[in-house]
């Protein structure tokens, strides 16, 4: 990596939290500037707008959400053991993994009205997301691990916009309790279906 990609990956790193507690409209160029400690000429040497910023720490982001998701639930064998890996990333949201809690949940509400390109992002890693926990869920089934009475895809949309209400409810009240509520009843409703 030479030194241009260096000063670019280290602008990334360092605006992306600001970017998810603060929102894109939230940010300014100041804000940037000021914790890169660079000069705005420096700035738009590695990026040609903000709108070219907010892209690329969303990507940033969800990449990071990501790559976090497949490293805990791939090290897991079982179906339930998966899903439960994931359902333990939000357990903390007061201290999440990601400074500034879920990147889709805070840009989720951003990019509702007013930016499209957001919003089509954020479409698809939700959706990307429903199939992969559906998937493991029905080969959870076909393993003779789980009940086949159970709604693959209903089970994975619950549980993901249990966690992100969850998120929301929880930093919004500085309570975890809210969340480890959710946690123990998805963990609970997965655990009924489970073939011993």
């Amino acid at each position: 990596m030479g030194k241009a990609e260096r000063t670019r990956q280290f602008i990334i790193e360092t605006a992306a939290p600001i970017f998810n507690e603060k929102g894109i409209a939230g940010t300014t160029i100041d804000d940037i500037l000021a914790a890169t400690k660079m000069a705005k000429g420096g700035l738009y040497g590695h990026f040609e707008s903000k709108d070219e910023i907010a892209k690329v720490m969303v990507n940033y982001l969800l990449d990071k959400l990501n790559d976090k998701v497949i490293a805990v639930v791939s090290k897991e064998k079982t179906a339930i053991k998966k899903v439960f890996a994931f359902i333990d990333l939000y357990k903390d949201p007061i201290n999440s993994y990601i400074d500034g809690g879920c990147p889709i949940l805070n840009f989720g509400v951003e990019a509702d009205d007013n930016n499209p390109m957001l919003k089509q992002r954020l479409k698809i890693q939700i959706e990307e997301g429903q199939k992969i926990f559906t998937e493991i869920i029905n080969k959870g089934i076909a393993d003779g691990e789980i009940s086949s009475e159970i709604d693959a895809a209903d089970y994975a949309l619950k549980m993901f916009a249990s966690l992100e209400g969850g998120m929301l409810v929880s930093r919004v009240t500085g309570s975890s309790k809210y969340m480890n509520s959710l946690v123990r009843m998805l963990k609970n409703e997965l655990r009924q279906y489970e073939l011993k």
